[in-house]
């Protein structure tokens, strides 16, 4: 059984760059772990744009961002020095823990204007025991995550663990992350185990119960049902989903259990204390306006 099926919706996380802005919304704010999900592209920028493109340095806490290309190549940069291009297949995990600043650069006119870039980007909440660990940042290959094929399916486990695979990406709670390829008329089913599951349909068309959904939702399951999904025609998906780690606050890019810590990060943002990428420290995103709720209201919305 469905519990509710999102509808995207426009966000720009820099000039000219706008994305499918997927979770949180206020009636779902998180799947499992999953607390936000972007979907960027395909872009095709004049070369004499794509500077404009760039995600400046900017703050996080309390959460591990996961970065996942369909296509093109972004170069990533962050407080611990790391410099890291990321290409198709492969995954950047960055945990932010107790703080980190990181910027996205899109360095190849010719990707951008040939519309071959392509990304999701998700954020997975730490447990509490973890909101506050060291920064780390990983990236893995292609070769090294998990792939398994049948008749009409393909997919790769990005991280946790679905339908007997295990994937070496290093989590801190139960979760998993899929990127699936359905051919038309594949049916095919959700992985079980996980309390919470969510199926995102980034290109092509599914039909679940009679019903035929288009790209760009993302549908939440129950966890007593095993539905069976059709694919309409040649379908892109990212199934995500896992053990939920308890209610979070989210402002702009700090996710926290405690209130507190959100107000704390925007001082130390706004003071310095977070520092930026040593090889990209000359210009950074400064702190939005406030426009969070009053106290005792729900949780402030993710401000772009």
């Amino acid at each position: 059984m469905l519990e509710i099926v999102i509808e995207p919706r426009k966000a720009s996380i820099a000039p000219g760059m706008d994305v499918k802005r997927i979770l949180p919304v206020r009636q779902r704010r998180m799947v499992g772990p999953f607390i936000f999900m972007d979907h960027a592209g395909p872009v095709n920028a004049q070369p004499t744009a794509t500077s404009n493109l760039d995600v400046l340095p900017h703050p996080h806490i309390g959460l591990s961002t996961v970065s996942y290309l369909f296509g093109g190549k972004v170069t990533h940069r962050d407080s611990l020095g790391v410099e890291q291009v990321i290409k198709p297949g492969e995954v950047n995990w960055m945990t932010a823990g107790s703080g980190i600043a990181h910027s996205e650069r899109f360095e190849d006119p010719a990707v951008l204007a040939g519309g071959e870039l392509e990304m999701i980007q998700t954020w997975v909440a730490l447990p509490e025991k973890d909101e506050e660990t060291a920064p780390s940042f990983s990236n893995y290959t292609a070769d090294q995550l998990p792939v398994f094929t049948d008749k009409g399916v393909w997919m790769r486990l990005i991280a946790g663990d679905a339908y007997g695979l295990q994937s070496k990406v290093h989590t801190h709670s139960p979760m998993f992350y899929l990127h699936v390829v359905l051919q038309k008329g594949t049916r095919f089913s959700l992985p079980t185990g996980h309390s919470e599951r969510g199926v995102y349909i980034a290109k092509g068309s599914l039909e679940v119960n009679g019903v035929t959904y288009p790209e760009g939702r993302l549908m939440v399951f129950v966890k007593e049902t095993d539905p069976v999904i059709f694919a309409k025609e040649n379908t892109t998906l990212m199934l995500l989903g896992g053990e939920p780690v308890g209610d979070r606050y989210i402002w702009w890019n700090f996710v926290s259990s405690r209130k507190e810590r959100i107000e704390q990060a925007k001082e130390d943002w706004k003071q310095g204390r977070i520092i930026l990428p040593p090889n990209d420290d000359k210009e950074f995103i400064p702190l939005p306006q406030d426009k969070s709720k009053p106290a005792g209201g729900p949780p402030p919305e993710v401000l772009s």
